[in-house]
C-alpha cells in the first residue's frame, strides 16, 4: 500500500497540474492577451502530447520500469508547471503546457502498472478504479485550493507554490518506490522491434471491441473534460452571469459527483456486464439533453437549478467513458492489453482536443456566443453514437465468441473399469 500510494501521489498531482488551467482560463487570456480559440490551444497541445504519448509510454514502462518512467514524468510536469508560473510570452506558456503534457501521461498507465506488480490480480480493477478516483481528488483540488490561491495571491506565487508539490512527489519516489517486491522480479522480454510493434498495434486496432471501447470513450468523456480544463469558468462566469465562487463550486460539483458516480459504475459493471452499453448510452443521452436544456434557455440565464443538475450529469462522464475499457479488455489477448487501452484512451482526449479548438475558433467567430460555441457538443456526441450502434453488434457477438471458447467442457475419455472388467466414461 506504501508503494502503490506514492505512485498515486505522483498522479495526484499530475492531475492537479493537469486542470490547473480550467480555473485560470480568464486570468490566462489577460496575461497572454489572447483571444477564445489562441487560449484554447494551451489545453489542446497539452491534451495532444499527451494523447500521442500514451502507445509510446506504455513501451517505457515495460523497457524501463515504473520508477524510472514515473520519475522522468514527475520531473518534466513539475518543469512544465514551474515554467508556465514564470512565463509572459504566449510562446514561453505553450512550450511549458506541452512539457507539462508530456509528464502528465506517463502517470497513469504507470500507476496501473504498479498496482499490477504491487497487489495479486484478482484485486486489479479495484485498484485501478481507487487510482482513478484518487487522481480526481487532484482535480477537486485545482479547482478548491488552486482558485483561491490565483484570486489571493496571484498567478505566479500561485503556479509557483503549487509546482513545490512535484518537488514532494518526486523526493517520496525517490525514497520509497520500488518497481514490483523482492522476488518477483518479472522474466525479461524481448525487445520489441519497428514490426512488433506494427503488429501489435494492427492487431488491437481490427479487434471491434478495441473500436468499440475507442469510441465510448470518445462520445462520453469529452463534455466534462472540455467543462472542467477550460470552458467550464469562463461559460459559468461571462455566459451565465455568475461570480467566481459560485462558478468555482459548480466545478467542484463536477468532480464530487464523478467520485460518486465513479463507485456506483464500477460496482454495477463488475456485477451485471451486460450493462456498459445501457450506461453509456444512458449518460450520453441525459449529457445531450441538459446542454440542450441549458443552451436553449429562454432567458439570458439559465437558472441555477438547472446548472446544478448539468454539473451533476456532466460528473457522470467520466466514469462512463470508464466502460470504454471493459469493452477493449475482452477483445484482446493479455500481451496487447497495454496497446489496446492506449488505443482506446486516446478516443475521449482526441474529442476533448477538437471540441476546446471548435469551441474556441466559434467564440471568437460568432463574437463570444456560448450557445452557438457549445453546440459542438453535439455535433461530435452524434459522431460518437453513429460508431458504437455501428460496432456494437460485431463487437459483442465476438466477445461472446472468446467466453464460449474460454470455457472449459468436460471431454468423455473411456477408461478401464477394474471393478467391472468393461470400459467406462
Amino acid at each position: 500500500m506504501v508503494v502503490w500510494g506514492v505512485g498515486v501521489t505522483v498522479y495526484f498531482v499530475a492531475i492537479i497540474f493537469r486542470t490547473s488551467l480550467g480555473v485560470a482560463g480568464i486570468d490566462a487570456a489577460d496575461r497572454f492577451h489572447v483571444g477564445a480559440s489562441a487560449l484554447s490551444t494551451f489545453s489542446i497541445l497539452q491534451l495532444l502530447v499527451y494523447a500521442g504519448m500514451q502507445i509510446p509510454v506504455g513501451l517505457m514502462v515495460d523497457r524501463m520500469g515504473t520508477r524510472r518512467v514515473l520519475a522522468l514524468g514527475a520531473v518534466l510536469f513539475t518543469t512544465g508547471q514551474l515554467g508556465f508560473a514564470f512565463a509572459h510570452s504566449y510562446g514561453a506558456a505553450l512550450a511549458c503546457r506541452a512539457l507539462l503534457g508530456c509528464g502528465d501521461a506517463m502517470t497513469f498507465i504507470s500507476v496501473l502498472r504498479l498496482g499490477a506488480r504491487w497487489f495479486p490480480a484478482r484485486r486489479g480493477p479495484v485498484i485501478a478504479q481507487v487510482a482513478a478516483l484518487i487522481g480526481m481528488g487532484g482535480n477537486l483540488v485545482s479547482t478548491v485550493v488552486l482558485s483561491r490561491l490565483l484570486h489571493d495571491i496571484g498567478w505566479t506565487p500561485a503556479f509557483a507554490g503549487s509546482a513545490a508539490a512535484g518537488l514532494v512527489a518526486l523526493a517520496l519516489l525517490l525514497l520509497f518506490l520500488k518497481d514490483h517486491p523482492e522476488g518477483y522480479e518479472p522474466a525479461p522480454g524481448p525487445r520489441p522491434g519497428k514490426g512488433a510493434v506494427r503488429r501489435q498495434l494492427v492487431g488491437a486496432w481490427r479487434e471491434p471491441g478495441t473500436r468499440l471501447g475507442l469510441w465510448t470513450h470518445f462520445t462520453t468523456q469529452f463534455p466534462a473534460m472540455v467543462f472542467l480544463l477550460l470552458w467550464g469558468m469562463p461559460f459559468l462566469v461571462e455566459a451565465q452571469g455568475l461570480g467566481r465562487d459560485t462558478a468555482g463550486t459548480l466545478l467542484t460539483l463536477v468532480v464530487l459527483s464523478n467520485m460518486s458516480v465513479g463507485l456506483v459504475y464500477g460496482q454495477v459493471v463488475a456485477r451485471h456486464h451486460e450493462a456498459r452499453l445501457p450506461l453509456a448510452l444512458g449518460t450520453l443521452a441525459a449529457t445531450a439533453l441538459l446542454w440542450a436544456a441549458v443552451l436553449s434557455w429562454p432567458g439570458a440565464h439559465a437558472p441555477l437549478w438547472l446548472l446544478v443538475t448539468l454539473c451533476v450529469v456532466l460528473g457522470a462522464c467520466g466514469p462512463a467513458s470508464m466502460i470504454g475499457f471493459d469493452f477493449g479488455r475482452p477483445a484482446n489477448p493479455p500481451e496487447r492489453q497495454g496497446t489496446a487501452s492506449g488505443i482506446v484512451n486516446m478516443g475521449g482526449f482526441l474529442a476533448t482536443i477538437t471540441t476546446l479548438l471548435v469551441v474556441g475558433v466559434l467564440l471568437d467567430a460568432t463574437g463570444g456566443s456560448y450557445r452557438i460555441a457549445f453546440c459542438a457538443v453535439f455535433v461530435l456526441q452524434a459522431l460518437g453514437l453513429s460508431r458504437i450502434l455501428l460496432l456494437r453488434g460485431p463487437a459483442l457477438r465476438r466477445e461472446r465468441e472468446r467466453i464460449v471458447a474460454s470455457r472449459v467442457t468436460t471431454v468423455h475419455v473411456p477408461v478401464r473399469d477394474n471393478e467391472g472388467g468393461g470400459l467406462r466414461a
